[in-house]
């Protein structure tokens, strides 16, 4: 038996009035909407600040790493720039978001001590 275009266009009609409108749809976006926030959204917004807490606890005699890759020593701070010692007499002033990290000053001294105490040493004997 072959049904009107009417009697099938009614039924789709009540099947698109499903109780409680169109407020179903919103739950699940905003479910959505508050995973992005805490899974990708929140998380950078911290490393932002201790990127920026970094960058302003920079002292001079600080082993640093841009962000292009040069490692050096800070000799010299102001409130925008920082003045990085590259080599003996080179000295090149960056800006402070150029700072990518601080190098732990700790750790190659511990590294060099404990190779001190076990006698290995970079010295070469004659």
């Amino acid at each position: 038996m072959i049904l009107p275009l009417t009697a099938l266009l009614a039924q789709a009609d009540a099947a698109a009035a499903a109780p409680g409108g169109g407020l179903g749809m919103f739950v699940p976006m905003i479910l959505i909407m508050v995973m992005f926030y805490f899974i990708l959204i929140r998380p950078q917004r911290q490393q932002q600040k201790r990127q920026e807490e970094m960058r302003k606890n920079v002292r001079v005699g600080d082993k640093v790493v841009t962000i292009g890759g040069v490692h050096g020593i800070i000799s010299g701070v102001t409130d925008k720039t920082v003045s990085v010692k590259i080599a003996d007499g080179l000295s090149v002033k960056f800006d402070r978001s150029a700072i990518a990290i601080v190098v732990d000053p700790k750790a190659p001294k511990e590294e060099a001590s404990a190779k001190t105490e076990a006698g290995e040493t970079n010295e070469i004997k004659a």
